[in-house]
C-alpha cells in the first residue's frame, strides 16, 4: 500500500527501486496476520530518535513470537544508507518490518525459525503547523493485553483503528477520541493524546492497553525540561471538554493540534505551539 511518493526498498540484503515485492501468498504474515513494523522520520536532514524506533522494530517482533534478525545498530546504518538516495530537505517516511514466514505443526504459531525483514522509505511531506484534528467519541475500544497484542505495533491491531476512522469520518470528523475497556480516554485511533488546562500538561497513564509513543515520551521529556508541568493520569470525555488546549502526537506529524472534539472547539494554543519548538529544537540540538 504506497502512500507516498519515490519509494525504496530494503530486501534480501540490498536496497531496490520502488515498490518491491518482499512477502508470498503462503507467508505467515500475509496468512495469519503476524506483521509488526514501526515508523520513523527524515525531515529537514534530521532523523528523530531512529534508534529507539529500531529498537521497538525488534521488541514487537518478539512480542509476536517473531524472532528479530536484525540489530538495532546495523537497522540504523541500512536506513542511513538508504536515505542517502533522497534530495536535501526531502520528507521521507521510514518503516521497518519483519513478519512471519512459515508456522509450526499447528500453521498457528509463527515459527522462530524464519522470519521476514524489510525496509519501506517512502516520502510522504509533513503536515502544516496548521493543519488541525477534529475528534468525536467512538463506540470501539482499546483492547488489553489478554485478549489483543498491544505491546507490539502489530498490523494486526489496525483494523480496529480503521472502523474508528471510518465511524468518526461518517460523523464530519477527521479523528476520534478513543476509550479503553475500562471507558477512561486511552489515545485517538492513530495517535496518543494531551490536553492542556490552566498551563498544565495532562495525558492518559500508560496501562498496557495502547502503545505508548516514542513522540509522546519525547515530548514529555521537553516539556518537563522546559518547566512545564506534566500529568500522566485517568483521564475521561470531561477532562477533555474542559480542557484549554488539545493536541495529538505521534511520528507521523509529531504535533497535530486539535480544533473540535464533538461540539466543544479549541484554539492553537501556546502550550502546542512551544511543544512544537520544544521538539525541533530538541531534533538539531541531537543531529
Amino acid at each position: 500500500m504506497a502512500t507516498g511518493t519515490n519509494i525504496r526498498t530494503y530486501f534480501n540484503g540490498s536496497w531496490h527501486e520502488g515498490d518491491a515485492p518482499i512477502i508470498r501468498a503462503a507467508d505467515h504474515g500475509a496468512w495469519l496476520g503476524s506483521a509488526v513494523f514501526d515508523g520513523a522520520r527524515l525531515v529537514n536532514g534530521l532523523t528523530p530518535d531512529l534508534d529507539k524506533h529500531c529498537a521497538r522494530t525488534n521488541r514487537s517482533a518478539e512480542a509476536l513470537m517473531l524472532t528479530p534478525t536484525v540489530s538495532t545498530a546495523d537497522m540504523v546504518e541500512i536506513v542511513k544508507e538508504g536515505l542517502k538516495a533522497y534530495a536535501p530537505g526531502a520528507a521521507v517516511y521510514i518503516r521497518p518490518m519483519y513478519w512471519g514466514i512459515d508456522g509450526d505443526v499447528t500453521a498457528i504459531m509463527p515459527s522462530a525459525e524464519t522470519t521476514g525483514f524489510a525496509i519501506c522509505l517512502e516520502e510522504i511531506p509533513m503536515a502544516a503547523p496548521e493543519a488541525a484534528a477534529t475528534l468525536t467519541k467512538t463506540q470501539f475500544r482499546r483492547p488489553v493485553l489478554e485478549s489483543a497484542v498491544v505491546n507490539a505495533k502489530a498490523g494486526c491491531l489496525y483494523p480496529n483503528n480503521a472502523r474508528m476512522l471510518r465511524e468518526a469520518r461518517m460523523k464530519g470528523f477527521s479523528n476520534t477520541l478513543t476509550c479503553d475497556v475500562m471507558g477512561n480516554v486511552a489515545e485517538t485511533a492513530t495517535a496518543n493524546i494531551f490536553m492542556v488546562r490552566d498551563g498544565e500538561v495532562f495525558t492518559p497513564v500508560p496501562n498496557g492497553t495502547f502503545l505508548s509513543g516514542i513522540t509522546r515520551a519525547r515530548h514529555i521529556e521537553n516539556l518537563r525540561a522546559d518547566g512545564v508541568t506534566v500529568h500522566e493520569t485517568v483521564l475521561n470525555y470531561a477532562d477533555f471538554e474542559a480542557a484549554d488546549e488539545v493536541f495529538m502526537s505521534g511520528n507521523m506529524n509529531k504535533v497535530t493540534p486539535v480544533s473540535a472534539f464533538d461540539t466543544r472547539q479549541y484554539q492553537t494554543g501556546p502550550i502546542t505551539r512551544r511543544v512544537r519548538e520544544l521538539y525541533w529544537d530538541w531534533a538539531a540540538s541531537n543531529a
